[in-house]
C-alpha cells in the first residue's frame, strides 16, 4: 500500500509563494514518480506537474516558469514550489502516485490566492 499526505497549503496574496509537501510512505519505488494535480471549484482535476517517461517534467502551461517540482529521496517527500501565485491558482492540490496497476491520491491541501 501507499500513503500520501500533503501539507503546506494556505491563504496567500497574489504574487506570493508557497511550497507544498507530499510525504510518501509504503511501496514507493521512487519519490520522483509522485506527481501533482489540482482541482478548482466546479472544475475537473488537472495535472500541474508530472514526470514523463524520459524523466523530464511536464508542467501545465498555466504554471510554467512559476511552479517547480522537486523531491527528497532520503525523506521521501515530493515538493511543489509555487511562485508568483495568481487567484486562478486557487484549488485543492493533490499528489498522486501510480504503480503496480494502482493509483494513489493524497487527501489534498487547499491553496487560496487572494487578489
Amino acid at each position: 500500500q501507499v500513503q500520501l499526505v500533503e501539507s503546506g497549503g494556505g491563504l496567500v496574496q497574489a504574487g506570493g509563494s508557497l511550497r507544498l509537501s507530499c510525504a510518501a510512505s509504503g511501496r514507493i519505488y521512487s519519490i520522483n514518480a509522485v506527481d501533482w494535480y489540482r482541482q478548482a471549484p466546479g472544475k475537473q482535476r488537472e495535472l500541474v506537474a508530472a514526470r514523463t517517461r524520459d524523466g523530464s517534467i511536464n508542467y501545465a502551461d498555466s504554471v510554467k516558469g512559476r511552479f517547480f517540482i522537486s523531491g527528497d529521496s532520503r525523506k521521501n517527500i515530493r515538493y511543489l514550489q509555487m511562485n508568483s501565485l495568481k487567484p486562478e491558482d486557487t484549488a485543492v492540490y493533490y499528489c498522486r502516485f501510480a504503480g503496480a496497476g494502482e493509483i494513489y491520491w493524497g487527501q489534498g491541501t487547499q491553496v487560496t490566492v487572494s487578489s
